[in-house]
């Protein structure tokens, strides 16, 4: 769906929770199609609703039918823990968006989106959440709970993370990561959203990302790229001048010139990456901005199956 003014692109903004539960139901709905049959918290079966009891689980649906008020009863209590990890460095701020495109076409919305999706989900599976975002500082954290309240609360701190662009803004992946393996202390799945751009030496960094992995946490990287000009340099051939938004350094230069040295070098690197993670026993995922959410969501799905 193209956004066709400004004040368009703001009110999808503001209906992120909207948004995101629209791509969840249109993703449940297809999957009949796939082997996840049970993967959403479904009841086992209706009981009579008793006086005193909570009203969360009511079948108001039933009730119109019956005028008789009954509770689902699910087949199992799920006690999945998740913690989300969104990296708001300067370089996930691209692409630049102008005022026709919508938010999650550059790399931080699509991944403010996806987390919120995986909200979502969680949410229908009555899962905990919580949620830590890095740049050049450990900008949030909030333990795994799974309240509407508390949800709310995660949904309007990654409105705000879109709002606020990092400029100029260097990451230490490493510190953070360290810093947020120290304050899990409870076995969850930890699912981690960021582009890999990060100017730490690679072995301390899949240290850190072995450290989330103590107490048999699983952990999920989703590597979000923009394929069409991060990993193929599709560039015009005009001369022009590319700007690292992290350091500010510059380099001219014709796409033309350097985009097959370029490609073969984004691919290796992308290479070592999958088989350090495979190494450190972590789901390593890429994922392009032009894509929908279908593959993060199978991703959660398979992860969590294998989890229990």
């Amino acid at each position: 769906m193209k956004i066709d003014s400004q004040l368009e692109k703001i009110a999808r903004f503001q209906n992120l929770e909207l948004l995101a539960n629209q791509i969840v139901e249109g993703f449940i709905s297809g999957m009949h199609k796939s082997p996840f049959h049970g993967f959403s918290a479904e009841f086992a079966e209706h009981k009579l609703y008793n006086v005193g009891e909570s009203t969360r689980h009511i079948d108001w649906k039933l009730f119109a039918k019956t005028d008789r008020l009954y509770t689902k009863r699910f087949e199992e209590e799920t006690n999945l823990r998740c913690h989300l990890i969104l990296d708001n460095s300067s370089s996930m701020h691209y692409p630049n968006l102008d005022s026709k495109q919508n938010f999650y076409e550059n790399k931080i919305g699509f991944s403010v989106l996806a987390s919120a999706v995986l909200m979502h989900l969680l949410k229908k599976q009555r899962d905990a959440v919580g949620l830590s975002i890095f740049s050049d500082d450990y900008d949030y954290y909030a333990p795994e709970k799974g309240s509407d309240r508390h949800h709310r609360m995660l949904l309007n701190q990654l409105e705000t993370t879109l709002q606020k662009q990092k400029i100029t803004k260097r990451t230490d992946t490493v510190s953070f990561l360290h810093q947020i393996a120290e304050k899990m202390h409870r076995r969850s799945m930890i699912i981690l959203f960021t582009d890999m751009f990060q100017l730490e030496d690679d072995e301390k960094l899949f240290e850190a990302l072995q450290h989330l992995r103590h107490n048999h946490h699983k952990v999920i990287l989703f590597h979000v790229i923009d394929r069409k000009t991060e990993l193929n340099f599709d560039f015009d051939n005009r001369p022009r001048k590319y700007i690292d938004v992290e350091t500010g350094e510059e380099v001219a230069l014709f796409s033309d010139n350097v985009q097959e040295v370029y490609k073969k070098e984004a691919e290796k690197y992308f290479k070592q990456i999958a088989l350090s993670c495979a190494q450190n026993r972590i789901r390593y995922v890429p994922v392009d901005i032009a894509d929908d959410f279908e593959k993060i969501l199978l991703t959660y799905l398979a992860e969590k199956q294998k989890f229990g």
